[in-house]
């Protein structure tokens, strides 16, 4: 079986690559082809990604090239994890919107929308270029925003599924709380991609008992400060929201506070030049500890379990991803990409039925899909107005005067990445 990574020399790779080592009984790899443009960070990733599975003993080939033809040849899946622009273009992304008091963030909001433009078009064309070499290979998307380029994806026909690590990182920390394992934990997790909510939590499967109740009674606490949202809120709510409902939830809250420290980026640019002096180091043969503050916890689970699923070779039957919503949320489009829990087969992503969503929620999801129809658009077609009636549609802009004056910053910042500015 072969994989190939796109954005293979990523400081992040050594976690999927530790995630493959251990669970190559459920995933057996003989080749992953890691593909990136920088090859001075690809020596240095795919140096350490040998001594990893040297270390742990599996006995798959780790190969690395420039070359996107050469590297999806053959693959029987293919990984997206790249970043056009680099961090240098999230941290745009993370400032500008905050000119006009509007959160700065790379999946959501004006920042979301500018990575989403940048992105699509750079994945439609990798994609393209899987579906000459290997018209039935898969493509997991791990991609910002996830649920517009999977989207993109699905629309242009392309066999892909978006994958997130928000739902299986709660998964974790509840079967760690009930001292069960995880699989022993289903999640009711539904919405769009980082736009979701845990309405229940069941033990041993999709019909099981619902332990959310005794969750929130027992942990509300350290559950709302880990989301850092109040738990009277939660308590009103009955639900876990996403990590990601606090920009919306606490906008005005979140913008004051990212006006007063360095951006994300900034931080994760820092720690990158630090991971990539680690592996650099011949003796360094398994993932640092440093990694870990890195972000995409549990990714590497979930990927290996979702290409296994996908591939035929095992993995859990009912997965969270991001897939078309077809009836899913009858209020939505059919071709809307929900994030929701599916049961995953070599044939793809089926959703499960769910409840019908608290209107509480339900008006939330109806605009960010509207907005997402909007910045679709902009992506494929281009255009200074389409660009405005995305971010005008967008719950974290909404007004007028902020809709133009963003559109003005984020074709400014992204000038180069656009070919119709």
């Amino acid at each position: 079986m072969k994989l190939a990574v796109v954005g293979g020399g990523s400081t992040y790779t050594p976690e999927l690559i530790d995630g493959f080592a251990r669970l190559r009984d459920t995933l057996p790899v003989s080749e992953l082809a890691l593909v990136d443009p920088d090859t001075a960070r690809l020596v240095l990733v795919a140096g350490l990604a040998r001594r990893i599975f040297a270390r742990q003993g599996h006995p798959g080939r780790i190969t690395a090239t420039a070359d996107l033809d050469a590297a999806v040849a053959d693959a029987d899946a293919v990984l997206l994890q790249l970043r056009v622009g680099g961090q240098a273009a999230r941290n745009q992304d993370e400032t500008w919107p905050l000119e006009c008091g509007c959160v700065g963030q790379e999946t959501t909001g004006a920042g979301g929308l500018a990575k989403a433009l940048r992105t699509v078009p750079v994945v439609l064309d990798i994609a393209e270029r899987v579906r000459r070499a290997n018209p039935d290979a898969w493509i997991i998307d791990f991609t910002n925003p996830v649920g517009v380029v999977t989207r993109a994806l699905l629309l242009a026909g392309h066999r892909a599924v978006g994958l997130c690590n928000v739902a299986i990182g709660f998964q974790r920390r509840f079967a760690d709380r009930l001292g069960v394992a995880p699989a022993d934990v289903h999640l009711d997790h539904v919405g769009l991609n980082h736009l979701t909510w845990e309405r229940a939590v069941r033990l041993g499967g999709p019909d099981g008992e619902d332990v959310l109740p005794r969750l929130l009674v027992e942990y509300g606490d350290t559950i709302a400060a880990d989301l850092r949202l109040p738990r009277p809120l939660l308590d009103r709510l009955g639900v876990v929201p996403s990590y990601y409902l606090r920009y919306f939830y606490a906008h005005d809250e979140v913008v004051r506070e990212l006006g007063t420290k360095p951006s994300r980026a900034a931080e994760v640019a820092a720690m990158e030049k630090e991971l990539l002096a680690m592996y650099g180091d011949p003796a360094l043969d398994e993932k640092p500890a440093l990694l870990a503050k890195r972000g995409g916890a549990y990714y590497s689970e979930a990927a290996v379990d979702l290409a296994a699923a996908l591939l035929g070779g095992g993995g859990s039957p009912y997965q969270v991803v991001n897939t078309l919503n077809n009836g899913t949320l009858p209020f939505l489009p059919d071709d809307a990409v929900v994030e929701t829990q599916a049961a995953v087969g070599p044939e793809g992503a089926v959703p499960l039925p769910v409840a019908p969503l608290d209107p509480l929620y339900a008006g939330l999801v109806a605009h960010v899909t509207a907005y997402e129809d909007l910045a679709l658009d902009a992506a494929l077609r281009g255009g200074r107005e389409r660009v405005s009636k995305a971010l005008l549609a967008h719950p974290l802009v909404g007004q007028y005067e902020y809709a133009e004056k963003l559109t003005d910053l984020l074709v400014a910042h992204n000038r180069e990445h656009l070919a119709w500015a």
